[in-house]
């Protein structure tokens, strides 16, 4: 072990990035991410899989990673190493750099320093006029726009409304695909779960009682409409699942949404220049985005998905990228709707299909999931027990070390976290790539338009691509590595896989809860960042400090690969959390992180945490509950904490959101916001002072409870 640690040692000192914008990125001479300008990636890029510092054995990565950890170690010195916790990752990130391809931390080094203009929000681009920039000498922009205006302003149209839409779009998406499903059953996904397409029916009034198939089409046409609805008529999904406590607030605050699309537009309009001037109009706008955010967005596409894709199911399965097989076609799904994905795999696990594998040399055929859309096969029970599927590979930051590998045949794409570099790491290493809907498009790259009704064409299509890709794999004869790390860990938490494990209700949670055992619940969700401190290892360090205080942990996003690729997220890590705590996860057998997931089941913690209080007959901003991302990253993290703020909740974000230029901005999304029964903004990068901060609100709500 003393070996191990010595060798990763000098691999942080010998690698160097924090000073790469003065090294030659190849990839990097042409300035463009197009292939097809790329002509000699072969001859310019050498890769050595054999001149790296390998991880620890298996056996030991655990312990390695813990104690990794204890150094505090924020500085650009040794970066990335520093912070990169996947061992897998920290493998193929040596074999890329010393390549010099470009690749996501190198980046993240060479655009240092950061414009302090834009990190403050105090920038503006939406006129001719500028670009302005607020400081002391020019307190205000041309139009005349003062600092907490621009701030607010840039915080609800380049984050909530982007966010917001994103999440709204892809619940659309899964409405068009069960509508699909009912009127035409051949197309592609089944209607898996139908006591879930029932209740959740009834509960907007539709009649439970009818066909299936038909049900399926009222109810995926009743989401659409409500989506287009205007923003003037309030949102009936609102209205059927959010609390009512809440409502009643939202009402009286007029935060009560209408259709999403009409919400998002009519936001995005008071954006405009010389529009509106007032920053606490422009954050309270935001809060009820967060709640169009949830209730046709997020909690939507999860019942609809589940509806498709079967609800989660507690289990155990594999994640990383040691699960990749050179001697098998492997395929990576990537993104946050795993619709097609879904057909692809049903199809590739027949034997039909797992033949023609073996008849162009391939030992069989499998797909594996990659983010959030690997965290949501892995978790959906219609998808556990599929032949060809393979696992979970990892987060968003190991995307271009995963193609790296050289045995990824194909890699089709969705919705949201496919970096533009991927075109370049397809050629260099013979990936195939496609996009599986018109809304995400790379140079070079192949695009399918989504259509619910040819799913099955679409399937087989992809197939077709990845026996080809396979078989120039072969022909070519390339030199592949594969880092020999898997995870096993217990996925497929829900509200209602955990109501089942606690006998049909939360009765049992909310007394280990009232006794002590359990302090209270921290949601540890969303992406992962390149940027120093984090890495994935913010994530850990807070989410140990937790566990270690007896609060029970649900993850969901990249967060959950972090779980998992650190052990985490297995039953054996109740030994490493408090002793209430532990003692409650030996009783049931699982670990002290909950894994809903992807970042959309963000969802279905919600929809817990609003049960949770039904229990307890009380508002959800009385619960003993903290939000965290830790890691955030894009417009979406941005709106999900929105939502929170909606239901009453303390929400941490790190790095610091881009709002500091304002105090009358920060002021109100920390404390404002709270003192009006909605929930409040807290921004700490330090991880230890960030664990006791979810400590002692926990304690405070637990004492307002009176337990």
């Amino acid at each position: 072990m003393s070996n191990d640690k010595e060798n990763l040692q000098n691999s942080t000192n010998t690698i160097n990035p924090g000073k790469v914008g003065l090294r030659a990125d190849v990839t990097g001479i042409s300035g463009t991410n197009d292939p097809n300008h790329h002509h000699d990636l072969h001859d310019k890029i050498q890769v050595n899989y054999d001149n790296i510092t390998k991880s620890p054995a298996p056996d030991d990565v655990f312990n390695w990673q813990r104690e990794h950890i204890k150094v505090d170690d924020q500085s650009t010195e040794g970066y990335p190493l520093n912070v990169i916790v996947d061992p897998a990752m920290r493998e193929m990130y040596q074999v890329v750099h010393n390549a010099t391809l470009t690749n996501v931390f190198d980046r993240f080094s060479e655009q240092q320093p950061q414009c302090r203009f834009c990190v403050e929000g105090l920038s503006c681009q939406l006129c001719a006029n500028g670009p302005c920039r607020i400081s002391s000498k020019s307190p205000r922009g041309v139009c005349g726009v003062d600092a907490h205006t621009m701030v607010a302003r840039n915080f609800t149209y380049r984050h909530v409304t982007i966010g917001t839409s994103a999440n709204i779009f892809h619940a659309h998406q899964a409405a068009r695909t069960l509508k699909a499903a009912g009127e035409n059953p051949q197309s592609g996904l089944k209607i898996r779960d139908v006591e879930k397409l029932k209740k959740y029916a009834d509960m907007l009034g539709l009649n439970a009682n009818l066909p299936t198939n038909e049900l399926a089409v009222q109810f995926a046409q009743f989401v659409i409409d409500d989506i287009h609805r205007p923003y003037n008529e309030p949102s009936k999904l609102v209205e059927a699942f959010a609390p009512t406590k809440r409502k009643e607030l939202w009402n009286k605050m007029g935060l009560y949404p209408g259709g999403g699309y009409s919400e998002v537009a009519f936001s995005q309009t008071k954006c405009m220049t010389n529009f509106n001037a007032d920053p606490v109009d422009f954050l309270l706008n935001c809060v009820r985005l967060g709640v169009a955010n949830e209730y046709q967005g997020l909690f939507a596409l999860d019942i609809l998905q589940e509806i498709l894709m079967g609800t989660q199911k507690i289990t155990m399965q594999k994640q990383n990228m040691g699960l990749l097989n050179a001697d098998m076609i492997n395929i990576i799904t990537n993104g946050h709707m795993p619709l097609l994905a879904h057909v692809a795999i049903e199809m590739a696990s027949s034997d039909e299909w797992q033949e023609k594998a073996r008849q162009v040399g391939a030992n069989g055929i499998q797909i594996l999931g990659h983010v959030c859309e690997g965290q949501q096969l892995l978790n959906y029970a219609g998808t556990q027990g599929m032949r060809a599927f393979g696992g979970q590979e990892g987060e968003w930051l190991s995307e271009e070390y995963l193609l790296a590998t050289g045995v990824v045949d194909l890699f089709m794409f969705d919705y949201n976290c496919t970096v533009p570099t991927l075109p370049i790491y397809a050629k260099r290493f013979g990936t195939k790539l496609v996009s599986t809907h018109p809304v995400i498009k790379l140079q070079g790259t192949e695009t399918i338009d989504f259509v619910p009704e040819k799913m099955n064409e679409q399937a087989e299509k992809v197939l077709n691509m990845a026996l080809e890709a396979f078989q120039k794999r072969r022909s070519e004869n390339r030199k592949v590595y594969i880092p020999p790390y898997t995870s096993e860990c217990m996925v497929g938490f829900s509200t209602e896989s955990v109501r089942e494990a606690l006998g049909g209700s939360f009765d049992p949670l909310i007394e280990q809860i009232a006794n002590g055992n359990i302090r209270g619940i921290a949601t540890i969700v969303g992406c992962t960042t390149a940027r120093y401190g984090q890495g994935g290892s913010n994530i850990f360090k807070i989410t140990k400090g937790l566990i270690e205080n007896n609060i029970l942990v649900l993850s969901g996003g990249c967060t959950s690969s972090v779980m998992e690729y650190t052990g985490l997220a297995h039953p054996s890590a109740a030994d490493e959390a408090g002793e209430g705590l532990k003692a409650v996860c030996k009783q049931l057998g699982i670990p002290p992180v909950l894994s809903y997931g992807a970042c959309v089941d963000i969802g279905k913690m919600t929809h817990t945490a609003m049960e949770l209080a039904d229990a307890l007959n009380v508002d959800t901003d009385k619960l003993p509950l903290v939000i965290g991302a830790p890691e955030y990253l894009e417009q979406k993290a941005v709106a999900d904490a929105c939502t929170a703020i909606a239901l009453g909740w303390l929400v941490h974000v790190a790095p610091v959101p881009s709002v500091t230029g304002s105090d009358v901005v920060v002021k109100t999304l920390t404390e404002t916001t709270e003192s009006l029964g909605l929930g409040k903004l807290m921004v700490e990068l330090d991880a230890e002072k960030t664990i006791q901060i979810y400590v002692d609100h926990i304690e405070k709500k637990r004492k307002e409870l009176g337990i």
